[in-house]
């Protein structure tokens, strides 16, 4: 069983056989994965060619496309609901210290302390065994403190950032 919340409205389905059990009603339904990568639904004799434009797995937003209209879901199963319940929303926790995942060289710092960033933004680029290898953010947050500076030289796990 699953729970999904459409434009504020709450759903719980689940899957039986060939029918889907929405509210807790037994619905026949038929869907077909095409070679675009969208679907096609039908369900009580309506089409539907569905498309996932976003998906996020750590909090369950789905960005849909039906039949050209955008929809935004959320959708939580089991697991999701557990780790909710554990203080451990998406199944992750907040990190407080980035480290370096590589010996290497700094040749660029983009964020500096009480700087707010975005999960997956740019923190640093790091020089590796000759390659660039670009430092992001596994989380949204604020910077607390910046450990490394250009041209610096950094050991593997050498603290190079602390979140806030």
């Amino acid at each position: 069983m699953a729970k999904i919340e459409v434009n504020a409205n709450n759903y719980e389905v689940a899957r039986h056989d060939s029918n889907i059990v929405l509210n807790g009603e037994n619905t026949p339904y038929d869907i077909i994965l095409l070679p675009s990568g969208d679907y096609h639904l039908t369900v009580e004799n309506k089409s539907y060619t569905v498309s996932v434009t976003h998906k996020n797995t750590a909090t369950g937003k789905l960005i849909l496309s039906i039949n050209g209209r955008t929809m935004e879901t959320t959708l939580q199963n089991k697991l999701a609901e557990l780790l909710k319940s554990m203080g451990m929303e998406g199944g992750k926790r907040k990190l407080k210290d980035l480290k370096a995942p590589m010996p290497g060289l700094v040749l660029d710092v983009f964020v500096k302390a009480g700087q707010e960033i975005e999960e997956g933004q740019e923190l640093m680029i790091l020089e590796a065994m000759k390659m660039e290898n670009a430092i992001k953010s596994p989380q949204a947050g604020t910077i607390a403190s910046v450990h490394a500076d250009k041209l610096d030289k950094v050991e593997k796990n050498q603290l190079l950032i602390m979140f806030a």
